[in-house]
């Protein structure tokens, strides 16, 4: 297999099948191309819902449906197709990791590909996410630091230009360039960084799994690439509701704090977490005290401080 797309669906069936259909052209395009939705046991009619989609719009030849009967998260969803895939006396080439909640340009997938192809040293590349009027989205980004969790907490407009190096998301690269972490949303993954660190790590319920993956791979030798000729349609935060630009004051679940407490904790070790979590509350305790002060506008989820210190500082706390 040339390649293998892995799509995780959770109570997302439309989604799945306005994104399989921008699929149809480009992988029937490519030679030995398959893909695979898996259902983290939605609870809902979304199995039947896809698998008559596939059926009716003739796409069994190339799209198949995988039911699960549990909800591990997107890392497990992906994992529960990229694992037997691997297995298998046919494995893929290369793994794109792709949401529910996106819509793929034409040549976004042969484009990636390409490159891919073409520069073997290169271990994973991401597309360039965008809105659907063509406006793009950062997707390509700098790893967690103390210095970036200080930077984003502040909201500082000097103290950014200052750490501009450390920022997690810079401005928008316009041609394609090495970097530390691209988005899940489209990943190509090659097969040989499977065999170098193993799958995506399934702890990571939602959340900073993409970014412990590039790390892993990183640190085994292998290049991230942002790739802008391959152009994916990206409807934010629809396929998780947690950040959707139209409902900014949602609060943020659980897990989106667990999975970045577990990233930190795991990559950056006891001390320099604790110093993050205190640059960031600090920086965003008084940022929000100025934004007080102007009164400008609340944009950010309900009781975002409060539950930071909750899952992160005092959770910190009760772990040996």
């Amino acid at each position: 297999m040339r390649l293998l797309v892995v799509i995780v669906n959770f109570r997302t069936a439309s989604l799945v099948i306005d994104c399989l259909r921008s699929l149809d052209q480009p992988i029937r395009e490519i030679p030995d191309a398959k893909v695979l939705v898996t259902d983290n046991a939605s609870g809902d009619d979304s199995v039947d819902v896809i698998s008559k989609a596939i059926v009716n719009n003739h796409w069994s030849e190339w799209a198949q449906m995988v039911p699960l009967k549990s909800n591990g998260g997107f890392a497990w969803g992906n994992n529960k197709a990229i694992e037997p895939a691997l297995a298998s006396n046919d494995p893929p080439q290369f793994v794109l990791l792709l949401n529910p909640d996106t819509i793929v340009r034409p040549r976004a997938i042969s484009s990636l590909l390409a490159f891919m192809e073409a520069h073997p040293e290169v271990g994973i590349a991401g597309s360039r996410l965008e809105h659907l009027d063509g406006s793009p989205q950062r997707s390509a980004f700098r790893f967690h630091s103390v210095l970036s969790e200080l930077e984003s907490g502040f909201r500082l407009g000097l103290l950014s230009r200052v750490l501009s190096r450390s920022v997690v998301a810079p401005p928008v690269p316009q041609e394609a360039c090495q970097t530390d972490w691209v988005a899940g949303a489209s990943m190509m993954i090659r097969k040989e960084v499977f065999d170098a660190i193993g799958l995506m790590d399934d702890k990571y319920f939602m959340y900073f799994e993409e970014v412990d993956f590039c790390l892993r791979a990183r640190r085994a030798g292998w290049n991230c690439w942002y790739v802008p000729q391959s152009r994916v349609v990206h409807l934010v935060g629809q396929s998780s509701g947690v950040t959707n630009v139209k409902q900014s004051r949602k609060r943020r679940p659980a897990y989106w704090f667990e999975s970045r407490r577990r990233y930190f904790r795991k990559n950056l070790g006891r001390v320099r977490t604790l110093l993050a979590d205190l640059a960031w509350s600090g920086g965003f305790a008084i940022y929000r005290l100025r934004r007080l002060i102007w009164r400008k506008p609340d944009a950010d989820p309900q009781y975002f401080l409060r539950d930071f210190v909750r899952y992160n500082l005092l959770g910190a706390m009760k772990q040996p």
